[in-house]
């Protein structure tokens, strides 16, 4: 599952360099900087799913425009994945939560107006239990216009034997700095 999730995001960060050189059309001109401010949501999944039912969390994005169709991001933020209940005999027991800060770069190409094509790779600091530090890969699909940015897209966190992530879903507001 591990080497499939991986191939997976090798094979869709290929696919972003290729739209990124069909590109259509993007809402940010070219030379301009983004700001965007983002509320995050997730179901968790390899190692993540047997301890959390649900991560949320923000973000913040600087883009940059290099094209009218392609862009540059810097994302960095905090991610909480709230503790599991679990019944063991009669008690209810809830599992801790647990956090991770990412610091990722990436782009977003843009292939059709306002729809996107994007790709995040960087580390992720847990705050808690061990205090490892991941590599993060991020594929994904969203929808832009000048105000509003919606995405979706799988997470992975990867390092130290202990391989985890999310689908999620990013809701965000952004302006032109």
């Amino acid at each position: 599952m591990k080497k499939l999730t991986k191939l997976a995001a090798a094979a869709l960060t290929g696919v972003a360099l290729f739209i990124g050189s069909n590109a259509k059309a993007q809402t940010t001109p070219s030379s301009k900087l983004r700001f965007g401010i983002g509320l995050e949501a997730g179901v968790p999944t390899g190692n993540a799913h047997t301890s959390s039912n649900v991560d949320l969390g923000g973000t913040a994005r600087l883009q940059y425009g290099t094209s009218d169709h392609f862009a540059l991001t810097l994302t960095s933020g905090y991610y909480n994945f709230f503790g599991k209940d679990y019944t063991i005999g009669t008690t209810s027991v809830t599992g801790s939560s647990y956090g991770l800060v990412p610091l990722k770069a990436g782009m977003k190409a843009f292939f059709s107006d306002n729809v996107y094509f994007g790709a995040e790779a960087g580390a992720g600091f847990e705050t808690s239990g061990a205090k490892n530090t991941k590599l993060i890969l991020s594929p994904g699909l969203g929808w832009a216009n000048k105000t509003w940015d919606i995405g979706v897209r799988y997470e992975d966190f990867s390092g130290q034997s202990n391989n985890y992530g999310f689908v999620g879903l990013r809701v965000a507001y952004g302006f032109v700095l």
